[in-house]
């Protein structure tokens, strides 16, 4: 046993060694640009992989961090966990939005925003990040100047360009509070990164009151972008020697020649983009509801509890990583107790129908968000509500059938048995009932071989009657 400590102490004791003196070697090796890819929807799964690829950027000394931009936007929540992971960062980020026919479009615009660099491929598009809910993702109809329409249009030449500038279409007024709130508050948030980061603030404006549009050369005319690179070399040589704030500090960016490494989603970031859908979110936590339910019903059955515990805990993990609403959830919830206590309460399917309208209500406020594809599915909520209260009238209706069923099993059915007496002696002796002896009290002058009735039983004892003689119109009885 000495000479095995001896041992493992000194591998511990080379192994430190060999570690110790190959960290000149690592840092003496070209230093990196880490890229990270944000395509499709902004979710929590894609906030989780920036904020750790940043993380690991910082953590292997990286030099910069090249973020490849392509999304149509997604959750405000995610976007701004981004965002604070970007400024926050001590490592440089250069977002670029590419391949070519990418797009940087509403919550991917406040991303390159909040970038020290901003760069677009050719051919691509950024803007339009006016909130959902005020325009559907779209441009509201432009409010025409009043007038206009007694007024004849001006041919070519009449005005300058500056003044025909002047004359834009402008963004319709929100049409109440609650819409104004959230243009003003997310033109604000705009606003900040754009003077943080020394870009076109007015047209960022635009793009939230007006869902306005740029590609990428006229980005870069209207200095809303820094540069646009066909690739990701060029992106570094061309970004080599510019000057941005990260943190408070003024750096030099030297990106020239830095060796690329790509850092794709890990299993974690595609199981988490996954179970984050809140469609199946819902179905996972119906399942280990059900499960559960099922167990508790028979308790050793094993596979609906294992089973339902499962989906239980990842539908809860995958809703907790959502905006939720706990009106919504707390519906949800309520609807599946009324439409399990239905099975156990005899309410003529008020408690079930209840419950299926307040499953559907629930699911439909659920998630807190303006992304479409973060909202949950009618057709399933209600899919999943008919199914549920299908299934609670069905276990209902075969739990009224087995009550109503005669018993064949139990002591409680031996009772109206005919059965014969063994012996007798008095008021008591004993019976054959079930294949069994049994010890029976009863009318006196009973003898063995007599057909007596099971009139109740007590513990291990039967009461019997003595069977009446059968009349002569009756069928003779067998035993």
């Amino acid at each position: 046993m000495l000479c095995l400590l001896w041992g493992i102490a000194l591998l511990w004791t080379l192994a430190s060694a060999s570690a110790w003196a190959e960290t000149p070697q690592d840092s003496a090796q070209p230093r990196s640009a880490v890229v990270l890819s944000l395509d499709g929807i902004v979710g929590p799964a894609t906030a989780d992989y920036l904020v750790r690829g940043l993380a690991a950027a910082h953590e292997q000394n990286a030099a910069a961090v090249v973020l490849r931009i392509d999304t149509p936007g997604g959750l405000d929540v995610s976007m701004r966990e981004i965002i604070r992971a970007i400024l926050a960062s001590p490592v440089p980020v250069l977002a670029y939005v590419s391949p070519n026919g990418a797009r940087a479009a509403s919550a991917g615009t406040y991303i390159l925003y909040a970038s020290h660099i901003a760069a677009m491929a050719p051919a691509t598009n950024l803007g339009a990040a006016t909130p959902v809910a005020l325009g559907g993702g779209f441009p509201k109809p432009a409010e025409k100047d009043p007038g206009s329409a007694d007024k004849p249009a001006d041919k070519p030449g009449d005005k300058s360009a500056a003044e025909q500038a002047e004359r834009k279409p402008r963004a319709a007024p929100p049409k109440d509070a609650s819409e104004s709130k959230a243009v003003n508050d997310a033109v604000a948030y705009i606003r900040s990164l754009a003077a943080l980061r020394g870009r076109n603030a007015d047209w960022a404006e635009d793009a939230v009151r007006s869902a306005a549009s740029l590609s990428a050369r006229d980005a870069h005319a209207q200095k809303v972008v820094d540069l646009i690179a066909d690739d990701i070399p060029s992106l570094l040589d061309q970004a080599d020697g510019r000057t941005v704030k990260v943190g408070n500090t003024d750096t030099v960016l030297q990106t020239k020649g830095l060796r690329v490494q790509h850092r794709e989603p890990d299993w974690r970031t595609r199981v988490l983009s996954v179970i984050t859908n809140p469609n199946l979110a819902l179905m996972l936590l119906m399942v280990g509801v059900y499960g559960l339910i099922f167990e508790f019903m028979n308790p050793g059955a094993l596979y609906p509890g294992v089973v339902g515990t499962i989906c239980l805990l990842v539908g809860l993990y995958a809703l907790s990583a959502l905006p939720l609403t706990y009106a919504g959830l707390a519906l949800v919830l309520l609807g599946a107790v009324l439409m399990v206590a239905e099975i156990f309460t005899p309410s003529i399917g008020i408690l079930g129908i209840g419950g299926a309208i307040s499953f559907v209500l629930g699911s439909l406020l659920l998630v807190d968000t303006d992304a479409p594809a973060y909202e949950v599915s009618l057709p399933l909520a209600t899919g999943v509500a008919v199914a549920s209260l299908g299934m609670t009238f069905l276990i209902a209706r075969l739990a009224l059938r087995s009550r109503r069923a005669p018993i064949v099993s139990g002591a409680e059915a031996l009772i109206g048995q005919r059965i014969k007496v063994l012996s007798w002696e008095g008021e008591q002796g004993h019976v054959a009932a079930a294949g069994e002896r049994w010890r029976a009290v009863g009318p006196a002058g009973l003898a063995p071989g007599d057909t007596v009735v099971i009139a109740a039983v007590h513990g291990v004892t039967l009461h019997v009657l003595a069977d009446t003689p059968l009349r002569p119109s009756e069928p003779a009885q067998g035993g």
